[in-house]
């Protein structure tokens, strides 16, 4: 005899409030690792579940291993930084377009610094480029503007140019948590350094 839509009511009610505390257990998880992972990049599972006020055994009922948490925890968190770029205005001149997006990349850098460092660590570096592949693309998009209407340097790959930028944004990261400047402060430090690296300056041969 089979069950009238009556009988099976409960039996969805429940499935579908197994699922819904499946998505809130799994959205707490996903923003309790970049807290933990701030305070401590090599910080445990157990660690980050505690933060989430859940047990260690339903963080690996989502994430079967640590870097698989961490690599989750990346993209959601790039995810929404994506939405803030998106909204950083790159028209008008290219040095001051490059100065707003440096500045608000800066900021999400420190703010997910932690998680950056973690993975790092524990995911492949072919993986990490994969994850950092938007952000690239908009920084190349204002270099090669800028390239293009005479306002930075053509004489060094775009290559370079991008991986400089990298490199002292890290670095600037690095500072902050060894406490010799501010977070406010490595903002300023690191448009400073970077918009005279690649602004075309006079008597410095272009290329072409």
């Amino acid at each position: 005899m089979s069950s009238s839509p009556r009988d099976d009511a409960p039996d969805q009610a429940r499935i579908a409030n197994q699922r819904a505390d499946a998505q809130r257990n799994r959205a707490s998880i996903l923003v309790a690792a970049p807290r933990v992972l701030r305070r401590n990049p090599a910080a445990s599972v157990a660690e980050i579940a505690a933060e989430a006020g859940l047990g260690r055994m339903t963080v690996y009922g989502h994430f079967k291993t640590r870097a698989e948490l961490i690599d989750a925890a990346v993209t959601e968190s790039l995810g929404r930084g994506e939405d803030i770029l998106a909204q950083v205005p790159l028209d008008g001149p290219p040095a001051e377009a490059f100065g707003r997006l440096i500045e608000s990349s800066w900021t999400l850098l420190n703010e997910a610094r932690g998680l950056l460092a973690a993975a790092q660590e524990e995911l492949p570096s072919e993986r990490v480029r994969e994850l950092h592949a938007k952000a690239e693309a908009r920084v190349r998009g204002i270099l090669e503007r800028g390239q293009q209407e005479g306002a930075f340097r053509t004489d060094l790959p775009m290559h370079w140019l991008l991986t400089t930028t990298h490199v002292v944004m890290n670095a600037a990261a690095d500072e902050v948590v060894a406490g010799l400047v501010t977070s406010e402060d490595a903002a300023r430090l690191i448009i400073a350094v970077l918009q005279p690296a690649i602004a075309a300056a006079p008597g410095r041969e272009q290329q072409c």
